[in-house]
């Protein structure tokens, strides 16, 4: 398969959005990277082992950032993440999981639901098919690899737009 083409990233932190005083942004954010599919893509599984591959899926997102030796991912050990690790899920499952982490210590600022429409949620509803990380569990952590209370992780393809969008979603 030809590489993927890192296209874009955007990142919403929710530290830059004003709370009310019944909820608090939680050191939370969404890591969002963009990757342009070949014309030719092959199946799901290949886009995503092209994905693992790719020198911007090394970041280990606690302040590190890509790293182009990198061997963590997220809080795992890069070598951990295969293709075997992420599950098929609906956008609707992949939409309510990412909501329900958002408004998990109550009600957003509506500059952050914007721009979570905007970055997050348009995305995933305009998805020919989304997988999720699944939960490696702590054997698979790198050396500091528990700093996430959550962590959440989708691959969410689009075929009519020869799309591949990774979005991260966690604390620190």
């Amino acid at each position: 398969m030809q590489e993927l083409t890192h296209s874009d990233s955007a990142f919403i932190n929710f530290r830059d959005h004003v709370f009310n005083e019944s909820g608090g942004h939680g050191y939370r954010w969404i890591d969002i990277k963009r990757f342009r599919l070949p014309v030719e893509a092959p199946g799901d599984l290949d886009v995503i082992a092209a994905l693992i591959a790719h020198v911007q899926f090394r970041d280990d997102y606690a302040g590190g950032g890509v790293e182009p030796d990198g061997t963590r991912h997220g809080p795992y050990w890069t070598q951990n993440v295969t293709v075997d690790a992420y599950r098929a899920i609906t956008r609707d499952d992949a939409a309510r999981t990412l909501q329900s982490w958002a408004g998990q210590h109550g009600p957003l600022p509506s500059s952050l639901e914007d721009a979570l429409a905007r970055e997050v949620h348009s995305t995933v509803r305009a998805a020919t098919s989304c997988y999720e990380l699944s939960n490696l569990g702590p054997e698979a952590f790198h050396d500091w690899g528990g700093v996430h209370i959550d962590f959440h992780e989708f691959v969410v393809i689009d075929r009519q737009e020869l799309s591949l969008t990774l979005i991260v979603a966690a604390d620190d």
